[in-house]
């Protein structure tokens, strides 16, 4: 691996501020369809069982009377039941994800000042880190 080169910043260490995003590596959480871009979630999706055997009589059990989920009910050519699920609602899928953090911090590499803001929605963060730059834009025309 290459050492990092860095170029020497001309402002001091309190006249700079760090936007990061950080994931801790050994968490994973539990996310929603939403949260994860879930194309089933998106789309709406088919669940095919065929009751002609157990698991697809538990299996169609369960969506009609403990999944709480909007569906139609169809019958195939071949005798299976489809189960048409709306869009907008949790599917059958665990979803995990590793939580991100948005960071906005006074300092630079050189030295960590502390905390400035910690985001929950990455939205905010792009917003802060959007305006932030547009001050320093504004500052730099003033001279």
């Amino acid at each position: 691996m290459r050492p990092l080169t860095r170029v020497d910043p001309a402002l001091p260490v309190g006249a700079v501020q760090t936007y990061q995003i950080a994931a801790p590596p050994d968490i994973e959480v539990v996310a929603a369809c939403e949260t994860v871009g879930c194309a089933a979630w998106r789309n709406g999706w088919d669940t095919v069982v065929d009751e002609r055997t157990d698991l697809g009589r538990r299996q169609a059990a369960y969506i009609r009377q403990r999944s709480y989920r909007t569906h139609r009910e169809l019958k195939t050519a071949e005798g299976l039941t489809a189960f048409r699920f709306e869009p907008g609602q949790r599917c059958f899928a665990d979803h995990r994800t590793r939580p991100a953090r948005y960071l906005a911090r006074a300092g630079d590499w050189r030295r960590n000042l502390g905390l400035i803001r910690s985001h929950t929605r990455p939205e905010d963060w792009v917003e802060d880190f959007a305006e932030h730059q547009d001050a320093l834009k504004q500052r730099l025309e003033r001279g």
